[in-house]
């Protein structure tokens, strides 16, 4: 959208709104204004945008000869006051001065300890260094919920960048004409359109700066092109994720042809109505609670009849990590929950690379712990996921879902399968229909009937999922040596029940006593294989059983 075409204005008496250029259906006729006012002619007023997003901010006008003059909107690196990485900057400054200086953790540091899902101030702080901008520019809405319960600081922090982005306008709005004339402020921006309070602030401190403003009571979705030059340059690094997500070497920019949809051929079993739940609200506690372990105690038996795909899953890791491959686990919501947890105890349990088994969820961080509205539905951004973690034909990536269909994840492994990887979903729905071109090369889709509560796939589904990812990882990492018996022989032990375990772990393959378990382990830096390998460290017999399980197949 240029400009000009932003810049369209229908006025009346009565009634001041904006028409965004490029709009359809009955709302844009309605709105739209005289053929006079075509999309290249200067606006009917002079107009100043004022605009915040999460990492920019500033002000752009265009008057009647069409001279533009733009300030900020440069990014965050170079300061943009007013943005959402501005405000979450300022509130952990705030804070961590507070703190300082009072001895006491405010009421705004501990929603912001509360939101990042950290424990003390020290955490927040050692966040603080090694955070991306975008994750801070998310802060910002922590910053205004503080505000609307009155809190001081957060006041203080969005009254100081509304005085900013008010300067910003007027300065713009001096450069365009002479001080008195009559000027319309227009804000723009996600930030302005999630807080209409902030823009109305915005609005109040403009009109102390320039007494003839007009402000629109109506918030821009977009902010105008030509508002800033970094805007065309982070387009044109979205359209190099886009080609990165299609793979190397792509000769055609074009997008593909999207693919044949995955559908279900009845309603998913995860979302009917459980029969045997009904009465969920008038059952005694008791009656409640036998019900729900009963509707649990199903799961193991749905699961046996899945072990011969399971054992296909299993190999195929295996063989992906003895060639240097790595596990991906790709979900949403839940699933993509138990998928991070599963991949974070792969490397304290087994010894396993940090970067081994990787759990990638729909939303990233922040849906560990919160929804993020709309992100399972982004199939795009499944995609681009896993093109990030430079995903290559060594790979399996796994998705889970529960019900089978969501786009998060189809996008993650359609990506998969363009790139080589080996793939596989885990649902509970086994009446989907999944187009030859897209099926993965394992499905596991046991049908474990409704929940107790009807929709909620943290019950039985998430339970289901739990016990699949345990079997997954811990019998791939049997397969490759990891285990001697039925002992963890990589274990890390970083702390004092772990080292306990590994003393025990080592009296046990070894026959020595606690002294000369410890002793040994202290030799080979805690490390448990090179302790059990020490010179008059030898094992009992039987313990490996008869070979190797490093050498089975």
């Amino acid at each position: 959208m240029n400009s000009a075409a932003m810049m369209r204005y229908s006025h009346s008496r009565d009634e001041r709104y904006l028409s965004q250029a490029g709009g359809s259906g009955r709302a844009a006729r309605k709105t739209a204004p005289p053929a006079a006012a075509r999309a290249d002619a200067a606006p009917r007023r002079l107009q100043v945008f004022v605009f915040s997003e999460p990492e920019r901010a500033g002000g752009y006008g265009r008057n009647w000869d069409g001279r533009a003059v733009g300030i900020g909107g440069r990014g965050a690196v170079l300061g943009d006051r007013g943005s959402g990485y501005d405000l979450g900057v300022r509130a952990l400054q705030a804070v961590a001065a507070a703190y300082d200086q009072r001895g006491v953790w405010p009421s705004l540091g501990r929603r912001l300890l509360r939101a990042l899902q950290l424990n003390e101030p020290g955490d927040l702080m050692d966040w603080a260094r090694t955070a991306e901008r975008e994750e801070i520019a998310r802060l910002a809405a922590e910053v205004f919920a503080a505000r609307s319960r009155r809190d001081k600081l957060a006041a203080d922090i969005l009254a100081d960048a509304a005085g900013q982005l008010a300067r910003n306008a007027a300065a713009c709005a001096r450069r365009l004409a002479r001080p008195g004339v009559r000027i319309q402020f227009v804000p723009a921006g996600s930030v302005f359109r999630a807080h209409p309070s902030f823009a109305a602030q915005v609005g109040r401190a403009v009109r102390k700066l320039w007494p003839r403003a007009l402000v629109a009571s109506q918030v821009l979705e977009s902010v105008p092109d030509a508002a800033a030059p970094v805007k065309r340059e982070r387009s044109s690094g979205a359209r190099g994720a886009q080609n990165a997500v299609r793979g190397k070497g792509n000769k055609n920019p074009r997008p593909e042809a999207g693919p044949e949809r995955v559908r279900s051929r009845r309603p998913s079993p995860t979302e009917q109505r459980n029969p045997r739940s009904r009465r969920l609200d008038t059952l005694s506690l008791q009656r409640a609670i036998r019900l729900m372990l009963a509707e649990e105690g199903r799961v193991p038996g749905k699961l046996q009849a899945e072990h011969r795909r399971m054992a296909r899953l299993i190999q195929a890791v295996v063989r992906a990590f003895r060639r240097g491959g790595r596990l991906f686990y790709v979900g949403a919501g839940t699933s993509g929950r138990l998928g991070v947890l599963d991949a974070s105890e792969c490397p304290p349990t087994f010894g396993a690379p940090p970067g081994q088994v990787q759990g990638i969820i729909a939303g990233g961080r922040p849906a560990l712990w919160q929804s993020v509205e709309g992100a399972e539905d982004q199939a795009e951004a499944g995609a681009r996921a896993l093109a990030y973690r430079g995903l290559g034909r060594r790979d399996v990536v796994v998705g889970l879902a529960a019900s089978g269909t969501t786009p998060f994840v189809w996008g993650a492994l359609d990506a998969a399968r363009r790139r080589g990887a080996t793939t596989a979903l885990i649902c509970f729905n086994p009446f989907l229909r999944i187009p030859r071109a897209r099926r993965p090369d394992v499905v596991i889709a046991p049908n474990l009937g409704p929940e107790v509560l009807t929709g909620s796939t943290r019950l039985k589904a998430g339970t289901a999922t739990k016990q699949l990812l345990n079997i997954l990882t811990t019998l791939a990492m049997v397969r490759l040596g990891k285990v001697r018996s039925n002992l963890m022989i990589d274990l890390h032990p970083a702390n004092a029940k772990l080292r306990g375990r590994a003393v025990r772990i080592v009296r046990e393959l070894t026959g020595a006593d606690a002294a000369g378990a410890e002793a040994a382990l202290r030799r080979a830096g805690w490390n448990i294989r090179k302790a059990i390998a020490l010179p008059g460290a030898k094992p009992r017999t039987g313990v490996w059983g008869t070979c190797p399980p490093s050498t089975r197949p």
